[in-house]
């Protein structure tokens, strides 16, 4: 028996991958495992190679991993892509139509043809293939069918009972055929029995548009874009149920001024895209800089630049997102590493939104967005809405033809807010550099006052967990450092260099900007060498702690982008690498 393996289901885009995915996860979620599947898609609504990872355990787990136990294939284009991940004992269960083989170098895996298409039409409906794939994994990891029950009928049950039990059916004589071949060869492959929990199984975009919902978020204005579409599409179901709406614009710089103008009446409000959508709101997110207005936004980011490559693994937006607004506006930048914390990040998002009046930007990548985890179930107990200084009482009586100092000069730099049709609230709002009562200003000294007041709001921002440190000690042989998805991979690698008696500590940064570099810094000062981890191919989070802690000879990264998230195996043998050359032993 068997802690964790990791199983993968290939074929071309559209013939039911996806679903074959989903039903096969969603059931051993429901046994209690932990899971955590990373689909490989292409850019194209139909054709084209595709695949779904899915590592199973009886213990948490945040990452790919590196090999693979179980490959089920409905072409041979699948078993040539993907049989080089094949660990030594490894099964390919291949649907027997298209004759599948083995590449010649591939000689520690075998392979069971079965008649998924043959099955399901004399079922009724070639349709069926994948559910006569999902009954041979089952067999093959020793798993009753019965446990796909429940998740069939959910799917299925509005066209019918007859449609269930035929799906059923598959799934049993699927199992059925694979039991026959094997015997007892695949003892191996047994699970350890799960803890049984119930736990949630989720997207990371999924946990964002819950996270808003729960924070009081009541508009979504936003244009369709992959990585980001689940969020819209999650919302356009579950806001009308609270009185809200999602609205989808003509293009990205819609989206963004139409949210800056919902929050301006009062409305919690976001919008979500990627990096392509992100270019076209910079204007738009320095006009909410130097208005005061609050904004959540979104970027899921993914392979660029221009269209790049949009259903792949990146992160590439980090310098963008911090620097891309022309001028100098306050901003917040967080990013959260695991579905629970896109969920909790995303409520505190809107509430550092209002508090300090400026847009607050979650930065997200593919992996994380559209990877499904095992969720420990939501404490809806945390959920706190925070709104600032908006006034929501009566207002002073203002003196006769005098506006209200919606920008007045704080010592904190927030100014009180007001909503449109508030008595006595009456002042001007633009664009442009402006007074205290948002009058047109050019005055150098007003201007002086104004920008430092913008810029003072976030040099005092509470955040309550900038950055995740796993650390016994500060003191350390290699200190990683990584944002968003990658924390799993690097948490795999460290636990394998200790063992090597190497001496690690981590710190995943969740707050990007403003830097957490005071937090950082006593672990950046104990640690021989830095290694940040990163999806892109110039080191930006490498090159942000340079700016903000300096330390420029202990850092050095280690960098991924060929569209393909990181393996742990990667992360430590170029870490290790790392290790030694610089004289380590």
């Amino acid at each position: 028996m068997v802690q964790q393996l990791s199983w993968k289901v290939g074929g071309q885009q559209g013939e039911g991958i996806e679903s074959t995915g989903e039903i096969f996860s969603t059931a051993l979620n429901r046994l209690g495992y932990y899971l955590y599947g990373y689909r490989h898609f292409s850019s194209r609504i139909k054709g084209g190679h595709t695949n779904n990872k899915i590592r199973v355990s009886t213990t948490q787990v945040r990452s790919v991993s590196d090999d693979l136990d179980i490959l089920v294939a409905f072409d041979q284009e699948t078993i040539d892509v993907n049989v080089h991940e094949l660990r030594v004992g490894g099964v390919v269960i291949a649907d027997a139509k298209f004759n599948p083989s083995l590449p010649e170098t591939c000689t520690t895996a075998t392979l069971y043809a079965v008649p998924f298409t043959e099955i399901a039409t004399e079922l009724g409906t070639s349709l069926m293939k994948n559910m006569v794939a999902v009954g041979a994994s089952s067999a093959v990891l020793h798993i009753d069918t019965e446990v796909f029950e429940e998740v069939v009928l959910e799917i299925f049950g509005k066209k019918g009972q007859k449609v269930v039990q035929k799906n059923m059916e598959a799934i049993k004589k699927g199992a059925d055929y694979i039991r026959e071949q094997l015997g007892e060869q695949l003892e191996t492959m047994k699970l350890d029995p799960a803890d049984g929990k119930k736990r949630m199984f989720m997207i990371g975009n999924d946990a964002i548009a819950l996270g808003a919902l729960a924070g009081g978020a009541r508009f979504m204005p936003a244009y369709p874009i992959t990585p980001a579409s689940e969020i819209m599409e999650y919302l356009i179901k579950k806001l009308p149920q609270f009185g809200g709406t999602v609205i989808q614009t003509e293009d990205e710089i819609a989206a963004c001024t139409m949210a800056i103008g919902a929050n301006y009446a009062g409305v919690r409000a976001l919008t979500a895209s990627a990096g392509p959508g992100l270019s076209l709101m910079m204007e738009s997110i320095g006009l909410a800089g130097i208005t005061e207005q609050p904004v959540v936004i979104i970027d899921t980011q993914r392979g660029g630049p221009s269209t790049g490559l949009p259903t792949k693994q990146e992160q590439s937006d980090l310098m963008a997102m911090i620097y891309g607004t022309h001028g100098e506006i306050p901003k917040i930048v967080m990013a959260p590493s695991t579905v629970e914390e896109a969920f909790y990040d995303t409520i505190e998002a809107f509430n550092l939104a209002e508090e300090y009046q400026c847009p607050v930007i979650i930065l997200t990548d593919l992996q994380l967005s559209l990877g499904k985890q095992s969720v420990e179930p939501l404490d809806y107990n945390r959920v706190e809405i925070r709104r600032g200084k908006l006034q929501q009482g009566e207002l002073e009586e203002l003196e006769e033809k005098q506006y209200y100092k919606r920008y007045r000069v704080t010592e904190d730099g927030v100014s009180p807010r007001v909503i449109p049709g508030m008595k006595h609230g009456i002042h001007h709002v633009t664009g442009v550099e402006h007074d205290e009562t948002g009058k047109p200003s050019e005055s150098p000294v007003n201007r002086d006052d104004q920008m430092n007041k913008r810029l003072r709001k976030t040099k005092g921002i509470r955040f309550n967990t900038p950055i995740h440190v796993h650390s016994h000690e500060k003191e350390s042989d290699i200190l990683f450092v990584g944002f968003n998805s990658t924390r799993g991979v690097i948490e795999e690698a460290m636990e394998r260099l200790e063992q090597d008696g190497i001496k690690v500590n981590h710190a995943h940064i969740r707050l990007i900007h403003p830097f957490p570099a005071d937090e950082l810094l006593p672990y950046v000062q104990g640690a021989k060498k830095v290694v940040v981890v990163e999806n892109n191919a110039t080191g930006q989070l490498a090159n942000i702690l340079k700016m903000n802690i300096a330390s420029h000879d202990k850092i050095q990264s280690v960098l991924k982008y060929d569209g393909n998230p990181f393996l742990p195996q990667e992360v430590y043998a170029k870490s290790k690498e790392m290790f030694v050359l610089n004289g380590n032993v």
